[in-house]
């Protein structure tokens, strides 16, 4: 007679598949939408089962503006890189870089317009990590000490940082409602914010 050895049942589901299916609602249904239970329908789950992975709502909150910060700042890194550039012994302007690093997060903001809601949106300083927010901030802040010098480096980079939120929040917002082209204006206050930042140099 075989005496059978129970076998642990395995996960049906993952803490990196919770999150991105979290974010996924995030982007259809909004923060309100974003619920244990539905996010467990997404991930074929009963709702009981994520509370092995996931504290509460709270922390599926925090952790889905944690990995949206990290996409975005995985962007930004790819868009500093000269490397990835056309021309990279050409690319190394710092007025491009800033313009790249800018162009990058217009892309992420329509691509995820929830999602940068949620990271850049009030009370988000509870949401994101210290050590989150220092790595995402890293190539803003180079571009800006290039732009502005060490001395003012983080005056800079949350010059750029305020500019650039403010212009999508707008954007996402439909509050450019005067008409004109409005993609011209984006690149235009690249232009003048880097030109203003290398004026004290």
């Amino acid at each position: 007679m075989t005496i059978g050895v129970a076998v642990p049942t395995p996960d049906r589901t993952s803490l990196e598949a919770i999150v991105d299916a979290g974010r996924a609602l995030l982007e259809t249904d909004g923060v309100d939408g974003l619920t244990m239970q539905a996010v467990a329908e997404r991930v074929g789950v009963r709702a009981p089962s994520l509370y092995k992975r996931i504290r509460n709502r709270d922390d599926l909150v925090a952790r889905i503006a944690e990995a949206t910060l990290g996409e975005l700042r995985e962007r930004l890194d790819d868009a500093a890189d000269p490397a990835n550039q056309p021309d990279p012994a050409h690319d190394t302007d710092p007025g491009a870089e800033l313009a790249r690093l800018a162009r990058a997060v217009r892309a992420f903001a329509h691509e995820r317009p929830a999602g940068y809601r949620l990271i850049f949106g009030p009370g988000a300083e509870l949401r994101l990590s210290d050590t989150a927010l220092a790595e995402a901030s890293g190539a803003v802040l180079r571009v800006a000490g290039d732009l502005a010098g060490d001395e003012h480096r983080l005056d800079a980079a949350r010059t750029i940082t305020a500019w650039a939120n403010g212009f999508v929040s707008m954007e996402l917002a439909g509050a450019f409602r005067l008409g004109g082209d409005v993609d011209r204006a984006f690149e235009f206050g690249i232009a003048r914010l880097a030109a203003a930042l290398a004026l004290g140099r």
